[in-house]
């Protein structure tokens, strides 16, 4: 397998139980404290965390400004599943076009592992390592990690 057909795959620790994780990933007002790069903030225009449910949001960052993102909430198995569409889309929701910077609609999945008292979580988004790398994206999905695995231990 080439380099460029690996997709992305990162898994984490988090220091709190399964149930507190995956309502962290599902409770909007939680999404609000920790699904943002370190120094970016996020913008919701709509959430609905359901099966066929849909979002849209804005991530801004202090320099480069801000990029909206719609998507859909595929699948939905608490505590252990959470499947849902990513693409970049303008600020009225309409998908942006696939590019060379990045493709267009990317599927994600997210699992949930008890592990004692911590949660091992396991993101795989269907998009290359190499391109999330370059793109900043890998390197957001670990501060965004760290971010609520802070914010769990002081029990956000």
């Amino acid at each position: 397998m080439k380099s460029l057909d690996k997709e992305l795959l990162i898994t984490h620790l988090f220091d709190a139980p399964i149930d507190q994780v995956f309502n962290a990933w599902t409770d909007p007002e939680k999404l609000k404290h920790w699904y943002a790069p370190d120094g970016c903030t996020i913008e919701y225009k709509s959430i609905e965390v359901k099966e066929g449910g849909r979002f849209h949001y804005a991530i801004h960052h202090p320099l480069h400004g801000g990029a909206w993102v719609r998507g859909v909430y595929l699948e939905i198995q608490p505590p252990e599943k959470l499947v849902f569409t990513i693409q970049l889309s303008d600020e009225n929701g309409h998908a942006l076009a696939p590019s060379a910077e990045w493709p267009g609609e990317i599927l994600t999945t997210v699992t949930f592992e008890s592990i004692g008292n911590k949660t091992k979580a396991t993101i795989h988004e269907a998009v290359s390592e190499d391109k999330a790398k370059e793109t900043g994206a890998y390197q957001g999905w670990i501060e965004m990690f760290k971010k609520l695995n802070r914010l769990l231990v002081i029990g956000c």
